[in-house]
């Protein structure tokens, strides 16, 4: 691990979305109530802004109206014209994109935390998406060292092959935060969000403030490939996940273990040569996506010390 130390602007605007996914009701509870009242949200010198993403599916607590919002904010559908025959979350990306954007540019937001759910085991959970990111490993570093004895999870979806045009890669440094089945609020759950996002936001004001962060190293699960259900001739999914497979989100896979039950009872097992981690098991809205879990594989992530450019 380098000694160097890495200099970098002070944080100005933070952005905590919720409701990306309608249904998915831990960060819209949370959203909606610093909106009402966000002391507790609130750095000094530090703009935060909490903001529902899709109100229309809020309200009608689905995941989507018309497509799904966290996938369209790709340079296609936010170069589109803009017209009511436009799906609604495509016209709603491009107003998000302009209320906290433009998207990859030097003036868009410079962190969206994004709250999500999901009924696969995954416990507290940071998704990155760059592995060679000082400051957003030394904050995951910090909010999994304040969570503590709490394990908190960080999936890095660094991929070649797989890209994620989603709601907050607006920002400069984007991060996903979550745990818990969508359609329902559990005050564990909630909680553990709310913790997530106060030692976040405690890592940034003390970045601001000019605290260097030493060098530091943190494991990571890194996403290898998505893996599908057997499907028949019909397209029809064939088999169902493996009771052996079912909640163990984030544990080893060993070639051989059970994967998928069909109803007859014939087990399939895991196939390959290595071992892996199953990373959202049985996630009801991956369905549609035709994702049973994707495969992960475990890393160390190490960042170099950083300070802020203190005027």
């Amino acid at each position: 691990m380098t000694s160097c130390h890495v200099t970098e602007d002070p944080i100005k605007k933070v952005a905590i979305f919720g409701g990306t996914h309608g249904n998915e009701l831990t960060g819209v509870f949370l959203v909606k109530r610093w909106l009402e009242n966000g002391t507790e949200i609130q750095r000094t010198g530090l703009e935060v802004k909490p903001f529902i993403t899709n109100p229309r599916a809020v309200k009608k607590c689905t995941r989507y109206i018309d497509c799904d919002l966290n996938r369209v904010f790709d340079p296609e559908n936010l170069g589109k014209k803009m017209s009511k025959d436009l799906p609604y979350e495509v016209r709603r990306a491009q107003e998000i994109n302009h209320l906290f954007g433009p998207k990859d540019n030097e003036y868009s937001y410079d962190i969206i935390f994004d709250l999500h759910n999901t009924t696969s085991n995954m416990g507290c959970t940071l998704i990155l998406e760059d592995s060679r990111n000082d400051f957003l490993i030394q904050m995951c570093h910090y909010i999994k060292t304040s969570l503590a004895p709490l394990p908190c999870y960080v999936y890095l979806i660094e991929h070649p092959s797989l890209k994620y045009a989603t709601t907050r890669s607006i920002a400069k440094y984007p991060v996903e935060v979550g745990p818990q089945p969508q359609g329902v609020l559990r005050a564990d759950i909630l909680d553990q969000m709310r913790k997530m996002i106060k030692h976040a936001l405690d890592f940034i004001h003390n970045f601001n403030e000019g605290e260097e962060f030493p060098p530091c190293a943190i494991e990571v699960y890194k996403i290898m490939e998505k893996v599908d259900y057997p499907r028949n001739e019909n397209g029809d999914i064939a088999a169902i996940i493996h009771p052996d497979l079912q909640d163990q989100d984030w544990k080893p896979l060993h070639p051989g273990d059970p994967v998928f039950l069909t109803l007859d009872g014939k087990i399939i097992p895991l196939g390959g040569g290595s071992t892996v981690y199953p990373v959202f098991v049985n996630e009801a809205a991956y369905y549609e996506k035709k994702e049973a879990f994707a495969k992960a594989t475990k890393l160390t992530l190490k960042a170099r010390s950083i300070r802020s450019s203190l005027p």
